[in-house]
């Protein structure tokens, strides 16, 4: 038996409404619950998003959920034209091209493309 990926990701908010207005400008689509909702969940292609309403939520850091993206520069194109304001994109040396953007309520995104691998004449002579 093998874990094949990660159903969903789920995040305490204060907000539900202020919430969905955000996850919506990342291109998700609602498909459960609702702006009056205490459970919403969202989707954008294999990716789902929960958002449990928690008021009283006090957001600390915990570590950071990562979504692949095809393109990660059109991607940062769309959220920074949608009036967001992600890092901006960068080469990691594990083999991605990614950014990271924090919601509302504190919880860090990252969104990440695999790179093509380096070929042996990208490395430099001794």
């Amino acid at each position: 038996m093998t874990i094949t990926h990660i159903s969903a990701v789920t995040f305490a908010v204060r907000n539900m409404a202020r919430s969905l207005a955000f996850y919506r400008k990342l291109a998700f689509q609602l498909v459960h619950g609702g702006e009056q909702a205490t459970f919403s969940s969202l989707r954008f292609g294999e990716a789902v998003v929960n958002l449990v309403a928690a008021p009283a939520y006090q957001g600390q850091w915990w570590g950071r959920a990562i979504f692949r993206v095809d393109n990660a520069d059109a991607y940062h194109r769309s959220l920074t034209a949608a009036g967001l304001q992600p890092e901006k994109p960068t080469d990691a040396p594990w083999g991605e091209r990614y950014f990271h953007l924090t919601d509302p309520d504190g919880h860090e995104l990252s969104f990440a493309q695999l790179l093509p691998p380096a070929s042996p004449d990208d490395t430099p002579a001794p």
